[in-house]
């Protein structure tokens, strides 16, 4: 298991590309600075992060079950879902591109600053990746961090990729639980 230690997530600029109608040429984007703040400031948010684009788990399952459940999960109080990579800007467009992504927010790591400041940051030399992203999902507030779902067997060159608890499906149903217990009921409104 990882060694987290910090209760607030890490203060970084994130190089970011948007839509500039006013860039000419096939490719209308233009390099926009995201600070932490910029992203969480004020917020509550959803973030998930892997290890990559166009791999297959998170391809096939992690991303798109976000999507999918995005109306679910943000009807629990939540302002939206970034999902977070070491990647770059290009990638992550190119990959959202790919998948048909309108919902999820897509964060790009590209120099792993965050993920190496929220401990995270792992070899996956074994596979050819550098160093990426273990698979995790949280939930900041307002740039606190108020529950994290960290895969097991966290380390360098894992031989497996599990994928358990960083889920869709998991972040809904705790998203529900806190939800229903903060909600006033009939009775103690009435």
């Amino acid at each position: 298991m990882a060694v987290f230690a910090t209760e607030r997530v890490p203060d970084v600029v994130f190089k970011t590309r948007v839509r500039d109608e006013s860039v000419s040429g096939p490719n209308p984007y233009r390099w926009e600075d995201k600070t932490t703040q910029d992203i969480f400031g004020g917020k509550r948010v959803v973030v998930f992060s892997l290890p990559g684009a166009f791999t297959p788990t998170c391809s096939s399952t992690h991303l798109p079950r976000y999507e999918e459940l995005y109306e679910e999960i943000k009807a629990q109080g939540v302002d939206g879902v970034i999902c977070l990579s070491v990647n770059d800007a290009f990638v992550m467009f190119q990959w959202g591109k790919h998948q048909g992504a309108k919902n999820v927010f897509l964060l790009p790591d590209g120099n792993g600053e965050f993920t190496r400041k929220m401990g995270m940051l792992v070899d996956k030399s074994n596979l050819g990746f550098g160093m990426r992203s273990w698979r995790y999902s949280m939930v900041v507030n307002d740039g606190k961090i108020e529950k994290m779902f960290i895969e097991a067997d966290y380390g360098d060159n894992c031989p497996t990729d599990p994928f358990e608890v960083s889920d869709a499906d998991t972040m809904l149903a705790y998203l529900k639980g806190v939800h229903a217990t903060t909600a006033p009921t009939a009775a103690a409104v009435g």
